[in-house]
């Protein structure tokens, strides 16, 4: 359900919330903010998937112990509908109104930033499973992490740098040209660090072009790349932006690869493109073909359940999920500020996108990445990338 309204949180309100954490009720509720329907409708129907089997398998086991009780979780799911004020609406709608614990979403960036300021202001804890961008988790006015935000994912700088390092040693490429939607807030955090660390590592970037969200017509920036002459285009778009970008490409005569981001990771893009990303590399959070153990549990019980191999938003959002349940457990108590110092104190995480640990005052995970690459039609696995 669309949120469209402000709800303020009152005294009343708040009381109510505390008696049920205080342990009379026997249900947690969790919120979940996704993008079910707008730009990138398959983004928030992983996510939706993964945490109702994250959720279902906790409470066919009889519930989450926590403190030596049960509780079920009923999950609370919002569409953000991939728009920043509608993100913010969800949250505090969520924290209001629906009295949840803790929130789990959005995961693009563009709302993740709006909907984490209202969780902060709020003292409430939201993990979001794909956002990368560093506003995220920081205060934007004190420049430090904020106390209640966390992600599963890891950020921008990370992937910026794993992207350039296998870019200029391993692809071997001395010339790049960038193409980014300028509105976005991931892609465009993605594209300036890409062409920071290319540059530092000898590269040059030879051309450095924008778009804004909604664009079907891109030929007047990739003709300036055409004439740019690059060995290689960056292209952190969403999986729904890559097919449109690379077909004109290759109608204008481009016939470099393309590298793209974790934005890539829909399987909807290998449908749209029709075979013009075959061939490409991209970074991402997990490998379903290169799986662990931990991995292997939850695609295996994922496709019983949906019938298809999860991408890593879902598996993301399974991991964010888990991070939650076991803070809870650690906390002894559903009860917001307890939570929050729980998950804050975590130092390692076995989870299905890998081994995840937190320093103390951030909420950014250290973890692994992998490249892979688009061959017949799948997503393969190339390499993992180290922080």
């Amino acid at each position: 359900m669309m949120c469209n309204k402000v709800l303020a949180v009152g005294i009343a309100v708040g009381m109510i919330m505390s008696s049920a954490w205080a342990g009379k009720d026997p249900v947690i509720r969790i919120g979940l903010i996704a993008e079910l329907t707008g730009d990138i409708p398959a983004v928030g129907a992983s996510c939706k998937t993964a945490a109702e089997q994250a959720v279902e398998e906790v409470n066919k086991a009889g519930g989450l112990e926590v403190g030596g009780k049960k509780y079920k979780i009923d999950l609370v799911v919002q569409d953000n509908g991939s728009k920043a004020d509608q993100a913010a609406l969800c949250a505090q709608k969520l924290i209001a109104q629906e009295r949840v614990l803790a929130i789990v979403g959005p995961n693009a960036s563009l709302g993740a930033v709006p909907a984490s300021s209202i969780a902060e202001s709020s003292k409430t804890v939201l993990i979001t499973p794909w956002s990368t961008n560093p506003k995220t988790t920081l205060d934007a006015r004190t420049g430090k992490s904020k106390q209640y935000v966390f992600r599963a994912c890891y950020t921008d700088p990370f992937e910026g740098r794993i992207l350039a390092r296998f870019v200029r040693d391993t692809l071997k490429f001395d010339t790049v040209a960038v193409l980014y939607d300028v509105a976005s807030e991931a892609p465009k955090s993605q594209a300036e660090l890409f062409r920071q660390i290319f540059t530092q590592a000898g590269g040059r970037v030879v051309a450095f072009e924008t778009y804004t969200s909604g664009d079907r017509d891109f030929s007047a920036q990739l003709t300036k790349i055409r004439e740019a002459k690059p060995q290689m285009i960056f292209l952190p778009a969403y999986y729904n932006d890559v097919p449109l970008v690379v077909q004109q490409a290759q109608r204008l005569g481009i016939k470099v690869p393309f590298v793209g981001s974790d934005a890539w990771s829909s399987p909807d893009l290998i449908k749209l493109s029709q075979g013009a990303v075959e061939g490409f590399y991209f970074a991402n959070h997990y490998a379903a073909d290169a799986a662990t153990p931990t991995a292997g549990v939850f695609i295996k019980a994922y496709q019983q359940r949906y019938g298809k191999t999860p991408d890593d938003i879902a598996a993301l959002t399974y991991d964010a999920i888990g991070l939650l349940f076991k803070s809870i457990q650690v906390a002894g108590k559903p009860e917001r500020k307890a939570v929050r110092d729980a998950l804050a104190s975590i130092p390692k995480y076995e989870g299905v996108t890998g081994t995840m640990s937190f320093q103390e005052g951030s909420g950014d995970p250290v973890k692994s990445g992998v490249i892979l690459q688009i061959r017949d039609g799948k997503f393969v696995w190339v390499c993992n990338a180290a922080p």
